[in-house]
């Protein structure tokens, strides 16, 4: 496995270095990423930037906000949160699965007498308190999975920057989102750096992996820096796609949030757009695309079933969720 360690704290930088790696480097090499952003919220690939980002906040604060290429939802990041990337072969792991990718983690947490838990979809937790959360990105056998960690985040702007949807929290008792998180450093008598955190998970990850360091050169920082101007640090990737429609409807489901914005008349689906923290691999505009001209008749959701594979898109949807969703 080949260690790369950013220098950057430049959100749109690092999220192009991912997917400069991802794209460009030798597929037979897995690698392994730990990367820091300045402040700034990142969103997951299919959420409506509008609908999840406090804007007031975040232009008060000057917080950046980007995309990522990756599924899930929106989080924080500043000085005291710690990014993680893996990116290696699919071979027989099953899609979606975060647990073993989260082990090394554990284990070094244990190494500071933390017994972190992984739990749900995606998430590591501290004595029932989230402090990482992973998403993957999935394209012709590679995976990209990344997540981050709050080793001292500062869990104010973590609650103030987000906008908490109403319908994440409806079969919870839990009311906000300071509530669900904490740091690693909250649960320490001895507060750790992120030097020391950074080297407690190379450690563990060297002890099974056969890991080498790599530096990027100024070729490759090129590349990024071209890739960074000309889709991350654009409006159109972070903040498009932000539509009003006269239909709007969201749901929380098992599989994530899924809302959709929709321009319906006569029964007839004319414009769809679909958002949420939901995975999937698929385009998602070729799925708005395909429901296009769909007439939402009691035959809808067994009708797109046989017409698309919907787990391409959204991992977990039926066509009978999709069909509720938009009646």
């Amino acid at each position: 496995m080949i260690y790369i360690e950013s220098d950057s704290r430049d959100p749109y930088f690092n999220l192009a270095l991912e997917e400069y790696v991802f794209e460009h480097f030798d597929r037979t090499e897995e690698y392994f990423l730990l990367w820091q952003n300045a402040n700034t919220i990142v969103v997951g690939k299919f959420q409506n930037t509008a609908e999840e980002v406090n804007q007031e906040f975040v232009d008060k604060n000057k917080i950046k906000v980007a995309r990522r290429l990756s599924g899930g939802g929106a989080v924080y990041h500043d000085d005291g949160n710690l990014n993680f990337t893996y990116i290696v072969d699919q071979g027989d792991r099953d899609l979606f699965s975060f647990e073993a990718f989260a082990a090394p983690i554990i284990r070094a947490l244990k190494t500071f007498g933390l017994d972190a838990e992984f739990t749900g979809r995606n998430d590591l937790l501290l004595e029932g308190k989230k402090i990482s959360g992973s998403s993957q990105y999935v394209k012709k056998g590679r995976i990209m999975n990344h997540g981050c960690i709050m080793l001292d985040s500062n869990v104010a702007n973590v609650a103030d920057a987000l906008k908490p949807k109403a319908a994440k929290f409806e079969s919870k008792s839990i009311k906000s989102v300071r509530s669900r998180v904490t740091t690693i450093n909250a649960n320490l008598m001895e507060p750790i750096s992120m030097d020391t955190f950074k080297a407690a998970i190379v450690k563990e990850i060297e002890g099974s992996e056969n890991m080498r360091r790599y530096t990027l050169t100024e070729e490759d920082r090129q590349a990024i820096e071209k890739l960074r101007s000309e889709k991350y640090a654009t409006w159109d990737w972070n903040y498009g796609r932000s539509p009003v429609y006269d239909y709007k409807q969201e749901r929380k489901f098992d599989f994530g949030l899924v809302s959709v914005n929709a321009q319906i008349k006569q029964g007839v689906i004319e414009e769809i757009r679909i958002f949420g923290d939901f995975f999937g691999n698929g385009d998602i505009q070729e799925l708005e695309a395909s429901l296009a001209g769909e007439k939402l008749d009691d035959g809808f959701g067994a009708r797109i079933e046989r017409k698309i594979n919907l787990e391409h898109y959204i991992k977990g949807m039926t066509g009978q969720q999709l069909q509720e969703l938009l009646r």
